[in-house]
């Protein structure tokens, strides 16, 4: 059985087109490609603005054109994740999908679902007739990963309706009427080679098996930072018995991701290579004990190499592991609005070597309190200050949603979901950032949503979207298609 063979079958089969064609985020132009060839089979209008997003036009049902146009909205691109043991390119290859009871995963790498679900949504009604609809316009964002640059470049005009119902959310039965704002910030160290110390112990340290996902929905579960973890260890040998030396450094990838995976490698004085296999034992025992109801697959591993042909020097060392420590990562404060919302947070993302002798640290901030969001920017970038980073950039980033509980769509999707169910779904606002607030800012009479199927463990290779929930957003985006309000009389 594969995900064609899966129900409703429209989305699914979408679905399955759409994780066939690479997308990674700045690079969508296949799955751009595509949108525009299935504008043209299905004789829908369709536009594209200098930016890449795309919108395809459907005219209302014949009696239906009294009804309010709504747009519905999901971004193209795609978390690029993988294991380390697991040859993927995420540039050619297509997602190899496996079916697991009721969850659809893919085979080491990163699903897509995020937010591939929505494109196939928004194909399927498309495709379809048997909806009953007033005018639909379709909108595809592209750069929603790594900057909502899609978003953030929408010119005014582009979009014509007042409603627009998001599909990017992550819990079938919640509706989401709010998100929070974000900002990135990096820090740069600059180090000098040095010659290698003749008697050393050159051993590489990796730390692996950790869940990662989504530095937003995911920031409050407990889980483990492969980096904040490996600088821990780090840190605990650079007293000055061992002559520690540090040669190579990386760690996690993406600003929205919490990192899974990080190593190093490490010299010691000769004399001391049985402690470092000592240390490391009771270490991970330690962290092991900390994280066994989060992470029960926390591995840190210990491997002798070759010796390297360079080293850091020893301040930049120094300045970049005390950074790491003090840099802060994960829930910073609780909404005291929204009971179980967390209000603002931090993740320490990446840690990579580039080029001219530069170490980049990657973080990123978010707050639903804009003025939240900028003094965790702020503590971020003075201990990076205080480190003696080289150059401290942040990004402009984004704003965030202000929920509207007063929204009328929001009366008709919960009235709606009502009517199918028999059940109040939940309405909520989500700590992770959404292209609404971008939205709003440029077209602000908006009334917004997000809904969308089971997924978890989103932004890791771990992602899985659960089947019979597709099927649950399936039929609710169609009832609520079916009954939009009435336009209003100029």
């Amino acid at each position: 059985m594969t995900i064609k063979d899966l129900q409703p079958s429209a989305i699914w089969n979408y679905f399955h087109d759409i994780t066939q064609i690479p997308r990674p985020s700045k690079k969508e132009e296949k799955i751009i490609a595509y949108l525009l060839d299935f504008a043209k089979e299905h004789n829908l209008e369709a536009k594209k603005d200098k930016a890449g997003n795309v919108l395809i036009t459907k005219p209302a049902t014949p009696g239906k054109e009294y009804l309010q146009t709504v747009i519905l909205q999901s971004h193209v691109d795609m978390v690029c994740e993988k294991n380390s043991d697991v040859t993927h390119d995420f540039d050619n290859d297509p997602i190899e999908t496996i079916i697991d009871g009721d969850w659809v995963k893919a085979n080491g790498t990163t699903l897509g679902a995020d937010n591939g679900i929505g494109v196939a949504a928004q194909l399927a009604v498309l495709a379809a007739n048997d909806i009953a609809h007033g005018k639909i316009e379709t909108l595809f964002t592209v750069d929603e990963e790594t900057g909502l640059t899609g978003a953030n470049s929408l010119q005014p005009g582009f979009i014509t309706g007042n409603i627009l119902l998001n599909l990017d959310t992550e819990e079938e039965g919640e509706i989401y009427i709010g998100c929070a704002g974000g900002k990135g910030t990096k820090a740069y160290f600059k180090y000098k080679e040095k010659d290698v110390p003749k008697k050393y112990f050159w051993f590489k340290i990796q730390v692996k098996g950790l869940r990662g996902g989504h530095s937003g929905s995911d920031i409050d579960k407990g889980l483990g930072n492969a980096n904040k973890i490996l600088n821990r260890f780090l840190y605990s040998i650079m007293r000055k018995k061992y002559g520690m030396v540090l040669s190579e450094i990386a760690g996690g990838n993406l600003h929205n991701a919490i990192a899974r995976e990080a190593y190093a490698v490490v010299g010691v004085k000769e004399k001391y290579k049985e402690d470092m296999r000592v240390k490391l034992n009771v270490f991970l025992s330690q962290v092991q004990n900390e994280y066994k109801k989060t992470e029960p697959n926390l591995d840190i591993q210990l491997e002798s190499v070759q010796i390297p042909s360079k080293i850091i020097n020893k301040s930049a060392t120094e300045k970049l592991i005390q950074a790491v420590y003090a840099c802060p990562h994960g829930v910073i404060s609780m909404s005291h609005d929204i009971d179980g919302l967390v209000e603002t947070s931090t993740n320490l993302a990446s840690v990579k070597m580039l080029e001219n002798h530069t170490i980049e640290i990657g973080t990123s901030q978010r707050s639903s309190v804009e003025s939240r969001k900028y003094d965790i920017v702020n503590m971020v970038s003075v201990v990076f200050d205080m480190a003696g980073a080289a150059k401290i950039i942040n990004n402009e980033g984004y704003p965030g949603w202000e929920p509207n509980p007063d929204s009328e769509i929001l009366k008709i999707a919960k009235k709606e979901y009502k009517a199918l169910y028999n059940k109040t779904p939940k309405v909520k606002a989500i700590h992770a950032g959404l292209e609404c607030g971008l939205f709003l800012e440029k077209y602000p009479n908006l009334d917004m949503i997000s809904i969308g199927p089971d997924m978890t463990d989103v932004h890791s290779p771990d992602e899985k979207m659960k089947i019979s929930s597709v099927g649950k957003f399936w039929d609710y985006l169609v009832r609520i298609l079916e009954n939009m309000p009435e336009q209003v009389a100029e």
